[in-house]
């Protein structure tokens, strides 16, 4: 049996991964009040990197680390980081469905990417579908309410976490990484424990914090606390999600072809919906679900064509996890 014939099991791994990225938002939403992001993600990296490890030395141990390419693992991990970043700055004022949302034009940009970069073709229906995507994006702005109405460019975060998220993918594909999953995730793991350090060291007493009038800078740069023992579970909780969203996401497009189960990714929509309503009493108005719509239907109408093409997801093999 090939590493690509196993269509059920990649896709339970890929839904295992989507909901461990679902909960992982939320977890960090729900902290986002109090704790400053890099620490955060300090603490979920640290406990996440021990599972990374477990899993390295399942597969082979260490020498599976040993690379040829060390910058281009660091500057894949970097993109990840700020894809991060800008993700959960948005997170922490927005309604995590419609952050979720928009980050699903990262397909978008995958595609567009691959002109230039790879010297892909992309016909006229994938650049319409493209078109529509953005559409949907333009919808969430609201243009027709104003600059100032609404979350305004808190917005476009989103927007920019899912392009530094295309262009790491778009990377990996034309350098080729053949890196096993396990090893992936302890790089990735790794990445965020050196900036989220490099964070605290520079302004982890908070004297960069703008204050409450500015929550997404607010949440990257106040400073750091002690937990109180009730939140441990929580920080417990985010690192062995983000222990295994890594390997069930690698793991997944190995076992099938992409174009089978990338659609699955979608299910992270539903679920940021259900966390918002169930845990922060958020639920999308109507513009926001058409935004949602127009989004989402590109993004699959996108995966359809390559499947109809018989080509391979730019981007999607042995793949690092997303957030």
């Amino acid at each position: 049996m090939t590493s690509s014939d196993r269509p059920a099991l990649g896709i339970l791994l890929i839904c295992l991964g989507v909901t461990a990225i679902s909960v992982n938002d939320m977890l960090i939403k729900l902290l986002s009040g109090g704790y400053p992001l890099h620490q955060i993600v300090f603490v979920r990296s640290a406990v996440g990197l021990i599972f990374s490890f477990a899993l390295l030395r399942y597969e082979g141990g260490l020498r599976l680390l040993r690379t040829s390419t060390p910058l281009l693992h660091l500057l894949r991990g970097l993109l990840v980081v700020g894809a991060n970043m800008t993700f959960y700055a948005a997170v922490a004022v927005m309604p995590l469905a419609q952050a979720t949302a928009l980050f699903f034009v990262a397909p978008l940009f995958i595609t567009l990417l691959a002109i230039p970069l790879l010297g892909e073709k992309v016909g006229p229906l994938r650049l319409g579908a493209v078109l529509v995507g953005f559409a949907g994006v333009a919808v969430m702005q609201r243009p027709w309410e104003g600059g100032d109405a609404g979350l305004g460019p808190v917005l476009l975060l989103p927007v920019a976490a899912a392009l530094l998220y295309a262009s790491m993918q778009v990377l990996t594909r034309r350098l080729g990484v053949t890196t096993r999953a396990s090893a992936l995730a302890v790089y990735i793991q790794m990445t965020f424990l050196l900036v989220s350090l490099g964070f605290f060291l520079v302004a982890g007493d908070g004297r960069f914090a703008p204050g409450p009038e500015n929550e997404s800078l607010n949440f990257l740069l106040r400073a750091w606390i002690l937990p109180p023992v009730s939140d441990w579970p929580v920080f417990a909780a985010i690192g062995l999600a983000a222990g295994g969203i890594g390997y069930c996401l690698s793991a997944a497009y190995r076992l099938a072809d992409a174009a089978t189960i990338a659609p699955f990714e979608y299910i992270g929509l539903p679920l940021a919906i259900f966390w918002g309503w169930a845990i922060f009493g958020e639920w999308p108005d109507p513009v926001v679900w058409l935004g949602c719509a127009l989004i989402v239907g590109a993004g699959l109408f996108v995966f359809l064509r390559e499947q109809q093409k018989g080509r391979p997801l730019p981007g999607r093999r042995n793949r690092p996890f997303r957030r």
